[in-house]
């Protein structure tokens, strides 16, 4: 009477050593994936125990071995990439921590000001404006400074703030909202500001993801990022 041996096959014998690994429990368990070594100890009892009469033709045989090659290819090129991407997070790591105490400009619509040197950012006018208006406010609201123009050329103009109010009086450091209002093409609109912002320090989260975190502002991505401030 014939009987199949589940528990001593050949396939589990080529288990017998299994490499290890450590779950998130803090358990270890066995890698049973099959490597090359037991694809052609496979491949060579395959041929021991083949039956003399229908032999395993060459080209079923090679593509076996090509079928192996491509998933042990294609292994390999994920564990490189993979290593490849940790080593270019290391390396963005490396180039953000530069710009640690660095100012760079983000966008915002809020100005830190320091109490002594000014506050600068800039406004983006998306065509030719009239009739500009930038408006700052305190952290409570209110209206403490107008500086209006009676135009604009398209594009990012500089914008500065010496940290007074409109009767020239110096203001407390905090931070400042800032914003912009014009005339573009006969129409009333609201104009996108940014912001020089100095970074305090630099964070790199478990998603191997940069954070820029700024004074004042907070944090920001490094693509946030559209200028690096000389100096």
């Amino acid at each position: 009477m014939s009987s199949i041996d589940t528990g001593n096959s050949f396939i589990d014998s080529l288990r017998g050593t299994p490499t290890s690994t450590t779950n998130a429990n803090g358990q270890k368990e066995a890698n049973k994936a099959l490597t090359q070594a037991d694809f052609f100890a496979l491949l060579t009892q395959q041929l021991a125990f083949q039956d003399p009469t229908k032999p395993v033709e060459n080209d079923q045989m090679i593509a076996q071995m090509t079928n192996f090659t491509m998933a042990d290819g294609i292994s390999s090129l994920n564990s490189n990439f993979k290593d490849f991407a940790s080593s270019m997070n290391s390396n963005q790591a490396l180039q953000a921590s530069s710009l640690v105490g660095r100012t760079v400009l983000v966008a915002s619509d809020q100005l830190v000001y320091d109490g002594k040197s000014s506050a600068y950012g800039t406004i983006d006018f998306p065509a030719n404006a009239t009739g500009v208006s930038a408006k700052i406010y305190d952290s409570a609201g209110a209206l403490v400074q107008t500086v209006t123009m009676d135009s604009a050329a398209k594009g990012k103009q500089t914008l500065s703030w010496d940290g007074t109010n409109a009767a020239g009086e110096k203001l407390p450091a905090g931070l400042y909202t800032i914003k912009v209002d014009a005339s573009i093409n006969g129409k009333n609109e609201a104009v996108p500001t940014a912001s020089y912002v100095k970074v305090n320090s630099v964070s790199l989260n478990n998603a191997g993801g940069l954070t820029l975190n700024l004074l004042g502002i907070g944090a920001k991505k490094l693509s946030d990022v559209q200028e690096i401030a000389a100096g």
